[in-house]
């Protein structure tokens, strides 16, 4: 099991050698999705100090269509919706934001890759470098990873993966164990 960690974070963008921009923070969730909050990185982090709760990461882009499907079925619906609120703090990412991100000591900035796109190396550092949307990062309260989980999914899938990181099971068992059940 692979724990996310402030200093795991800054090793890892520092050892990619990253150089980015600053500039002011807008939060980019889509107005489709029906999950009745979501919240910024900094906002889960704040309210995680006075009330701890697992955080569910929506990594997506702009231009991805399976992310605007997922956002308009799966986060749409009423089960993912109501279990979301009651036992996560929902963050939506957009891995190409160029706005700065602060965790603790760390800046996470923009890393433009040349071709007209780039990436937020907060983004980078929560996928492991495996960029594909959407994905979802599931954390503790203490931000420490549960799993990468890329791909669409359909809500009883997500549904699946939701109850496996807030019933703790992979304390138990490894994701591929409560697949096999």
């Amino acid at each position: 099991m692979q724990y996310l960690s402030a200093l795991a974070i800054a090793t890892a963008v520092g050892l990619i050698g990253l150089a980015a921009h600053f500039s002011s923070y807008e939060q980019s969730a889509s107005t489709e999705v029906t999950t009745d909050q979501w919240y910024t990185w900094e906002q889960a982090v704040e309210l995680n100090k006075t009330k701890p709760k697992k955080i569910m990461v929506d990594v997506y882009t702009d231009w991805c269509g399976w992310c605007k499907k997922m956002d308009k079925n799966t986060f749409a619906s009423p089960e993912v919706s109501t279990y979301l609120n009651e036992h996560f703090y929902a963050v939506k990412l957009n891995a190409e934001q160029r706005e700065a991100i602060i965790f603790g000591r760390d800046t996470f900035t923009y890393m433009d890759s040349g071709n007209g796109r780039g990436v937020n190396t907060l983004a980078y550092a929560l996928l492991d470098g495996k960029m594909g949307y959407p994905s979802i990062v599931y954390l503790d309260e203490q931000f420490r990873r549960i799993m990468i989980s890329p791909g669409y999914k359909e809500t009883p899938d997500l549904m699946r993966e939701l109850k496996f990181a807030k019933e703790e099971i992979y304390s138990k068992k490894t994701w591929e164990e409560y697949l096999g059940q």
